[in-house]
């Protein structure tokens, strides 16, 4: 498969911080600012190439001895809808969903924050007031909107920010109501991304970076058929790989 050839610019390394995933280890970035005359493009050729995006920056995993971070995507068009999936669609079937422009709003903070509070209580990110929250959702120099998710009695239930790519729908960050666990959240976002590419004619689904010893991300590889950036390029995850999801 042929290799993404990144254009010549400046990458930045960021200092050594404690890994957010897995435990005693050290993380360090790769990062470049998204801009030029043609920020969508740059970011399309970044992705492909494993990159994410965190405001109007690129970054990619760059840690000593370990490359456990590896990027994953969805493909949307061959996707299979298992049994277990099934009973998660169906068990979500009252929410609807509508899609905004990338703008914060207090009710959506707040939720941020509940999630946060509930499920990721020792994050950097949990320090984050309404101005931060505003700049991750709005300081986008590229394609990017919200998908606000709500039950039948209107109460807020999810909240996706995504960008649009030329092949594809990146799930930059979701966070949901913690309470509505039984639901299965998570798994529900991104099969109603999945979904939503296959209904648009898009390929896949950027679900950002699969870890297999952490619990928070190794869920990323249930959804089959999914590829994965290797050396050689993107290349499908093989059927036995899965076959203890």
């Amino acid at each position: 498969m042929k290799r993404v050839e990144i254009p010549s610019r400046f990458f930045f390394s960021t200092p050594p911080a404690p890994c957010p995933y897995l435990e005693n280890r050290l993380e360090r970035k790769v990062v470049t600012l998204l801009a030029g005359e043609d920020p969508d493009g740059l970011h399309n050729t970044l992705s492909h190439a494993g990159f994410r995006r965190s405001q109007d920056l690129a970054y990619r995993p760059a840690c000593d001895g370990c490359s456990a971070c590896i990027p994953i995507r969805v493909r949307a068009t061959d996707f299979q809808m298992k049994k277990s999936f099934r009973r998660i669609w169906k068990a979500n079937s009252d929410i609807t969903a509508r899609i905004l422009p990338s703008m914060a709003s207090r009710e959506h903070f707040d939720l941020f924050h509940h999630y946060l509070e509930s499920r990721h209580s020792e994050g950097g990110m949990v320090d984050m007031d309404f101005i931060d929250y505003q700049a991750m959702v709005e300081e986008s120099p590229v394609r990017s909107r919200l998908v606000e998710f709500r039950k039948s009695d209107n109460s807020l239930f999810a909240v996706c920010l995504v960008d649009l790519m030329e092949d594809g729908l990146s799930l930059v960050y979701s966070f949901f109501d913690p309470e509505e666990e039984k639901r299965s959240p998570g798994s529900f976002l991104i099969l109603w991304h999945v979904s939503e590419a296959e209904r648009q004619g898009l390929p896949y689904v950027y679900l950002g970076y699969w870890i297999d010893k952490s619990p928070k991300m190794a869920y990323k590889k249930r959804f089959y058929p999914s590829e994965i950036l290797t050396r050689d390029g993107w290349q499908l995850i093989p059927d036995q790989a899965i076959s203890r999801f």
